[in-house]
Formats: structure tokens, sequence, C-alpha cells
């Protein structure tokens, strides 16, 4: 079985170095791919270019995604159910929040290009990767997902609260845990806590 852990928007690979070595520590497997290597950064891009390297993999996948990582891993679950063994959503939407993205889209216009340049993308491609997902519907054909799912939301994030309990409403065969002491970026705030939740639940998959 293959373990992914997939990073959100805002963070690299790096991001996942904390929960990666506790995970390692349990003799857990995992590998932290990085998703912003395209020139052209549209979600279509992104996920075409992650669906091709979860398909290269010769075995089953449990899926971890935080946020934009949690929105790819519902569309290749969604795509090729059979290919994915379990799924793990962090701080992951229901539903994209337009007015939220609109005011992000004006801040981030108004930011410095160094700003971006430590996430490893340009400011264009960020702004270009969150414009391509305005009309993304995160919710359509949650019926299509049967593998064991574990959805998983920082007590802090009271963005995603209410995501998290309508992704466990919609999924079949899912399980809603809070994550105490933590905001959004549950592997950045509670790497411990979350690496121990990981592991459980993918020995139990």
């Amino acid at each position: 079985m293959k373990n992914i852990l997939i990073h959100g928007l805002g963070q690299t690979s790096k991001s996942w170095n904390q929960t990666k070595k506790f995970l390692n520590e349990n003799d857990m497997i995992v590998e932290t791919p990085n998703l912003f290597h395209i020139d052209e950064l549209t979600y279509q891009n992104l996920y075409q270019s992650f669906s091709e390297y979860c398909n290269s993999q010769n075995e089953k996948l449990n899926l971890c995604g935080l946020s934009l990582g949690g929105i790819l891993a519902l569309s290749f679950a969604k795509q090729y159910p059979d290919k994915v063994n379990s799924m793990i959503l962090i701080g992951t939407p229901y539903k994209i929040p337009k007015i939220l993205f609109h005011i992000q889209d004006l801040i981030f216009h108004m930011m410095p290009n160094k700003t971006f340049i430590k996430l490893g993308l340009s400011k264009k491609q960020f702004i270009t990767l969150i414009y391509s997902m305005k009309n993304l519907d995160i919710a359509q054909h949650l019926e299509k997902i049967t593998c064991p799912t574990l959805i998983l939301c920082g007590k802090k994030d009271k963005v995603n609260l209410k995501s998290a309990e309508l992704l466990n409403q919609n999924i079949t065969n899912s399980k809603f845990e809070v994550i105490e002491n933590s905001s959004h970026e549950v592997n950045i705030d509670a790497p411990i806590e979350l690496a121990s939740k990981i592991c459980d639940f993918w020995k139990k998959s």
C-alpha cells in the first residue's frame, strides 16, 4: 500500500516534515509530492498532474490531503474509486467560499511577488490557480466515494468545521474527529497528534 501526504495551498511538501518524521518512527513510509511544478497552474492542470502521479503507482493508495490537498484527494477518489484504499481529509472545504475567495484574490493582487517565491511559484501562478477554482463543485458526486474516510479539522479552524461535518454526512463509511489546539494547518500546529491519528487509521484500513 502506498501512503501519500498532499500539502495545501500556501504550503510545500516540507510542511509535512514533522508529521512524516513521527510516521516514519512508527514504521509508516510516506511520500510527500510537491504539487507546484506546473507552468500553467490551473486546478485542472494540477489535478491532471496529480492523477497521473497517483495512477503511476502500482498499488492501492492511502491518500491524506490538507485543504487543497484534500480537494485533490476527493477528485481522485471520485474518478478512480478502485485505486484508493483509504482517505484522510484535513481542513477540506465542502464548497468553495466564493466571497472569501474574492477577498483573498484582492489581497493576493496587492502582495509582492517575493511573498509567493518561498512557495515555489510566482504571484501570477498563485492567482491563476485561485481563479481557476472559483466554480469548482467539491460536493458533487460524493456518493462515489466508498473507501474508509477520516475527516479531520482543527478546533480553531472555524471556517472549515461546518464543512467537515457536511463531508462526514455525505461520504459513506466516514468519521469525523476534531484536532485540539490547532487551526487550519494541522500538520504545522499539531504534527504529533495528527501523525498518531493517521497511523491509527491507516493500520485499521
